[in-house]
């Protein structure tokens, strides 16, 4: 839907979303050891954890900003029915 709205025009394309998307999924599967915080996780365990949990910020910045992007640079009209 975002690219037919967007007339394929991305700030990041087609593939640099999907990459986004699968790496969000890849990290978020590693990262659930961040809420287990009171377990007494040992010093590198917690490092590795909130290392990964920082990184995933990334590629959530490309898709959320291919969005904004996409949203700014489309000729919506109002009187459309949403």
């Amino acid at each position: 839907i975002c690219m037919s709205i967007s007339n394929n025009d991305s700030s990041f394309g087609y593939y640099g979303l999907i990459c986004a998307m699968a790496s969000i999924v890849c990290l978020g599967s590693v990262v659930w050891a961040h809420h287990m915080f009171m377990v007494g996780l040992d010093y590198l365990t917690a490092i590795f954890f909130s290392s990964v949990t920082m990184i995933i910020g990334i590629p959530t910045g490309i898709k959320v900003f291919s969005w904004l992007y996409m949203l700014n640079s489309c000729g919506t009209r109002l009187s459309d029915p949403v």
